[in-house]
């Protein structure tokens, strides 16, 4: 068994991990960064064809300049004594940490509804990654709906790489989209940013307030019901914002309240020598996450004043970041779209009739199997906890499939 040790071990390498990194290099700590991905750049900076982003290829470059190893293909399923317990290329290995950041951004929140496990039927962000991988999209007829900015992103590169966009369907209302775009008087950058990618959308149905209620199959078209009117195309995206993942924090033990790690102003968590930066605090987009991960770095490294220099910065992220959530908030008629005979639980085909009955997540998942398949509960837990509100468990190992011979 492979066992390293490093003064500060950074788990991510989005934006909030990299940025971490980048500020903790600058001491003579050993330092390494541990991603499930063969590359640097996270969800949101997705390499595409072996290409990235101007922004994110000058931090990496930073990055690798510094005293920073960056242990790629490695997913952590466990924590013990000061280390993470992972697996890579089918073996085991341990990394010890005197100090740890978890930057391990968030993954998509799905809402249930008749049709929603259909084949054609993405994940908007999940679509949009299998684009950036090579699949040909090009002519396909496409609806993109959810809720949240990244319905517009997608909408974007779908249409880029040559799909026809039939309708993007918001559940926002339009008033509240429109005061979260007057606000952005107040940020110059992402006012231009938004109003380029409105331009580029030009003639592209928005429908606000609104979502879909069921989709079906005939003659190899999708039939999507939104409202009292019908959408026929090729492939549907739909995602309703996003979930931080906080499994590994919760794993070790880490305050969470409202699926949030709890930290504090230079990103402490409740376990002493434990930050966390990015998603995992909340949902607040890229700014956000590389202000907090450049917080988190020199905070590991006890440079405390200059952490604080940066929280003027953080707070304007984070008042962007709550109008962003204000805004996209999810409104309680999606809690009734699924019908009974609507699977909720993908890995284990269990219907939302048979969970309705129980009082809490933890009932539900002894009686049913809900949440107990591969993805543990990352999809299903994270729609029970919206349509029911439910509680969800405190993580436990292993918090991803791994070899037995490697638990």
């Amino acid at each position: 068994m492979d066992k390293r040790q490093f003064d500060i071990v950074i788990v991510g390498a989005g934006p909030a991990g990299l940025a971490a990194a980048a500020a903790a290099s600058s001491s003579r700590a050993s330092i390494a960064i541990v991603d499930e991905n063969p590359q640097a750049g996270g969800q949101i900076w997705r390499a595409e064809k072996g290409s990235l982003s101007s922004a994110a290829a000058r931090l990496i470059s930073r990055v690798n300049q510094r005293n920073v190893e960056f242990i790629s293909g490695t997913q952590v399923f466990d924590a013990a004594d000061g280390a993470l317990i992972c697996e890579r290329d089918g073996a085991r290995i341990e990394i010890g940490y005197s100090k740890l950041i978890i930057a391990t951004g968030a993954r998509e929140l799905f809402l249930p509804f008749p049709g929603w496990t259909l084949p054609g039927v993405f994940g908007a962000g999940g679509l949009q990654a299998l684009v950036k991988g090579g699949f040909d999209i090009r002519n396909k007829r496409v609806i993109v709906a959810g809720s949240g900015p990244l319905l517009l992103a997608v909408a974007d590169q779908l249409k880029s790489k040559g799909a026809k966009i039939i309708a993007i369907v918001e559940q926002a209302s339009s008033g509240s989209i429109r005061r979260f775009a007057r606000s952005l008087w107040h940020s110059p950058d992402k006012l231009t940013q938004a109003a380029a990618l409105r331009a580029r959308l030009l003639g592209i149905p928005y429908k606000t307030n609104s979502f879909i209620t069921g989709v079906r199959e005939e003659n190899n078209e999708k039939i999507v019901t939104v409202g009292r009117r019908e959408y026929r195309c090729d492939l549907v995206a739909c995602g309703f914002h996003l979930v931080p993942n906080v499994e590994l924090p919760s794993l070790l033990g880490c305050t969470i309240m409202n699926g949030v790690v709890v930290v504090d102003e230079l990103q402490h968590t409740s376990i002493f020598n434990l930050f966390c930066a990015g998603e995992t605090t909340g949902i607040g987009g890229v700014d956000r996450s590389l202000v907090e991960g450049e917080i988190a770095g020199l905070a590991a490294i006890g440079r405390d004043g200059e952490a604080r220099r940066l929280l003027p910065t953080l707070n304007g992220a984070n008042a962007f970041a709550d109008r962003l959530n204000k805004t996209f908030r999810l409104r309680d008629e999606l809690k009734t779209v699924a019908d009974d005979d609507t699977i909720l639980c993908r890995c284990e085909d269990v219907m939302m009739g048979a969970v309705k009955e129980f009082q809490s997540w933890r009932e539900a998942k002894l009686q049913t199997r809900c949440g107990m398949g591969p993805c543990q509960g990352r999809v299903c837990g994270a729609a029970a906890r919206f349509i029911f509100d439910w509680e969800l468990d405190t993580a436990r190992p292993p918090i991803y499939p791994v070899r037995l011979e490697n638990l």
